[in-house]
């Protein structure tokens, strides 16, 4: 049987192919554009998406360098650092378990060995004194008399002294001179009496004093630095009172004075002359880059040789607190030592 001939299904095959080929006549262009987006145009990196990793090693330049052939972690960028610098090493001379050397510009703690460790000040206590006694007191040309009483507890404990005597009106500036020169304990114990009505008042004035401070491991009970189990503080709280007081102009005449004479009194018409503790015994120290300008020396059995001071080296001020070397009045000054080491070692890296 034959197949009659239909010319219209015939003209819906033909349609059928053509549109076929249309449809793959499209995708195709679809994927040309596609794959044309992708690449680079004219030698530049597309404007979205993530380049790829051809066109990255195509954009270095090449190196016969092997070290620059390397890969390098990205360094990040610099952060301000409100840290301080790192410290220095101790000096293996250096015989103070505990010390603490600050640059007074900007606070920077540049050598440190155990600051947080509880110790005894001795007579560094009297840096506290002197600062409380100008701050409660502003006219330091008031007269203060020292009783006979305040002597006998004082002589018994063989606390130093600095050779006022019994019912002496001393003027207050002339006390102030007295604590912090020859490290006289009849002028602590006077001077606290005087402001405070007894040394246990003026001792909470010194107490509240350091929490204001910030001297988190201090506690004081009384003003001369004589030896007491619960009278205790550190090397770091040390600085931070002495970086304070020296901002008070009168505490710093004071402290980096060499030698002092009071005023007459009745009990010392010509006055009395003192010479500094520390500076009599740095008679003929130099410094490398510097000098000394001033300090508070202490001493007990249970503290050891203990000092706080302040030097000059080129154009920068520091502070050092040092303390528990061995020793006694009778030895070599190991604290002085310890000191002209440390600014000396400073001296070599400034």
């Amino acid at each position: 049987m034959t197949k009659k001939y239909h010319p219209k299904r015939k003209k819906r095959t033909a349609a059928r192919y053509v549109a076929a080929l249309l449809l793959l006549a499209a995708a195709a262009f679809v994927l040309y554009r596609v794959t044309v987006a992708a690449l680079p145009l004219n030698g530049t990196e597309p404007t979205s998406g993530t380049a790829s990793l051809v066109s990255q090693e195509k954009s270095q330049p090449e190196s016969s360098d092997p070290v620059s052939q390397v890969a390098v972690k990205p360094q990040s960028s610099p952060q301000a650092s409100t840290s301080n610098p790192q410290t220095l090493p101790v000096p293996e001379a250096v015989s103070s378990p505990n010390l603490i050397l600050m640059r007074l510009s900007d606070q920077a703690i540049l050598m440190e060995e155990g600051i947080e460790e509880k110790i005894y000040p001795a007579s560094l206590t009297k840096m506290m004194t002197a600062l409380v006694v100008i701050e409660q007191m502003p006219d330091l040309e008031e007269r203060v008399l020292l009783p006979a009483s305040l002597f006998e507890p004082l002589r018994e404990e063989n606390a130093s002294v600095a050779g006022f005597m019994e019912d002496e009106r001393v003027r207050a500036k002339d006390l102030l001179y007295g604590v912090l020169l020859p490290s006289g304990a009849e002028c602590c114990v006077g001077l606290a009496q005087h402001i405070a009505g007894d040394e246990e008042a003026f001792v909470a004035l010194m107490n509240q004093k350091a929490a204001e401070l910030g001297m988190k491991n201090t506690h004081f009970t009384n003003t001369t630095g004589l030896h007491d189990p619960n009278h205790y503080t550190t090397v770091k709280d040390l600085a931070l009172l002495l970086e304070y007081a020296l901002r008070n102009e009168t505490f710093r005449d004071a402290f980096t004075t060499e030698r002092y004479s009071t005023a007459a009194t009745n009990k010392h018409p010509d006055g009395i002359t003192f010479y500094s503790t520390m500076f009599q015994g740095l008679e003929a120290v130099e410094l490398r880059n510097g000098e000394f300008l001033g300090g508070k020396t202490g001493f007990t059995d249970e503290a050891g040789l203990c000092l706080a001071s302040l030097a000059k080296l080129e154009d920068d001020e520091y502070i050092l607190i040092t303390v528990g070397a061995e020793g006694n009045h009778q030895t070599e000054p190991y604290h002085l030592e310890d000191a002209v080491t440390v600014y000396n070692s400073l001296g070599n890296v400034t």
